[in-house]
């Protein structure tokens, strides 16, 4: 049995942002792991009874593990960058073989007793959850789900208790609690994904639980729209990077006939959602969708056209490490006389950072919330790589 906290102290987010003020492992994964201690313990050394979700770096699977000696954990996580750095933690620690990856749904959760949880931000992210375990696991099922207390809000436990009957808060520690849901109610059909028409652009939405902005619109998304005739007329292979709910995607291919587009996200959420927005448009066969980290599995100088709404946080805290990854990755995948157009906050200044990954940066627009800007990639800058 390996000590709980010579594991904990030993993972790392890579390949996700790491910095002196970003962490693999914080103080609600370890209340989790000693709430749930006695019914992990209960479960076994066979853990195919336990389930764990959007575990954020390998905290909550490779601590059960090792503490209670499980193999068989089954795992979901929705962020392509918390999946990898859980197999590179396993790998590191040889622990590789007492889990199994799975997406949300039957074959994650049938016959589980035990589910960690580190809840969502999005409460539409934390109902489908709570719907799927509700819907397939063990009707002796015990969910424990925390998070760092400014992240906890009231409408959680009315999330929860939508499909559970017994919802309560754990004592708080270190500026985290859990909420445990038991006793799973009848259920009627799957509440995800949504739907949503879009009359203003003339396309439909579909989203699941996590994908961001859900069915809607976002202002900075409609605000980048505005500009699409402009971006690059002649551009034959275009990607939509971090492409969410695939609005930006489809919009392209429905403007432009004789364009294909990439949606790129690593939310499994939003690679569902993106997918299933193409279908309900009818441009299915133009609009390809890839769950990826920042285009990494893109080829180099392959599209003309990049369009992006990127983001300003990683994880729950502020900070533009992402964005940063994906401007670089932009950098590398566009053709000499490709474009990026980009909306983002105003206040955070990216300018400068796009100038020296992409190319020249010229604003478009503004107003009082965003800037949209597009960048070139020159035959210059291509060849200084």
């Amino acid at each position: 049995m390996q000590e709980v906290d010579d594991v904990l102290s030993r993972l790392r987010r890579y390949p996700d942002v790491e910095a002196v003020n970003l962490y693999a492992v914080d103080a609600a994964d370890r209340l989790i792991l000693d709430v749930a201690a006695d019914a992990l313990a209960a479960a076994g050394g066979e853990g195919e009874g336990v389930a764990v979700v959007d575990d954020g770096y390998g905290a909550l699977t490779l601590g059960a593990i090792a503490t209670h000696e499980l193999s068989g954990v089954r795992v979901h996580q929705d962020l392509l960058t918390g999946e990898l750095a859980l197999a590179n933690n396993a790998r590191a620690l040889g622990l590789s073989d007492r889990y199994t990856a799975h997406a949300l749904g039957r074959r994650l959760l049938e016959g589980a007793r035990v589910v960690l949880l580190r809840l969502p931000r999005a409460l539409s992210g934390l109902a489908e959850i709570a719907d799927a375990v509700a819907r397939y696991a063990d009707p002796e099922v015990e969910v424990f789900a925390g998070a760092r207390d400014k992240y906890l809000t009231p409408a959680m436990n009315d999330v929860l208790s939508e499909s559970f009957a017994s919802v309560r808060a754990s004592r708080g520690r270190q500026k985290s609690r859990i909420l445990l849901a038991q006793h799973p109610k009848p259920l009627g059909d799957p509440p995800f994904p949504v739907r949503n028409q879009l009359d203003e652009l003339g396309l439909e939405v579909v989203a699941h639980g996590a994908a961001f902005s859900g069915p809607r619109l976002d202002i900075g998304t409609r605000f980048l729209l505005e500009h699409v005739r402009r971006m690059k007329p002649d551009a034959r292979e275009a990607i939509d990077l971090g492409c969410g709910t695939g609005i930006l995607a489809v919009a392209l291919a429905k403007a432009r006939p004789r364009i294909s587009v990439v949606g790129t996200d690593q939310s499994a959420a939003a690679v569902a959602s993106a997918r299933a927005t193409a279908a309900a448009n009818c441009v299915a066969d133009r609009v390809t969708v890839l769950r990826d980290d920042a285009m990494a599995g893109v080829a180099a100088h392959s599209a003309d056209l990049v369009v992006c709404n990127p983001p300003f946080h990683v994880g729950a805290a502020v900070h533009t490490g992402s964005a940063i990854k994906m401007f670089a990755e932009t950098g590398r995948v566009l053709r000499p006389g490709g474009e990026l157009w980009t909306v983002y906050n105003s206040h955070l200044n990216y300018r400068g950072v796009m100038e020296r990954l992409v190319g020249k940066t010229d604003v478009v627009a503004r107003n009082r919330k965003f800037t949209v800007t597009r960048s070139m990639r020159g035959l210059r800058d291509v060849r200084q790589e």
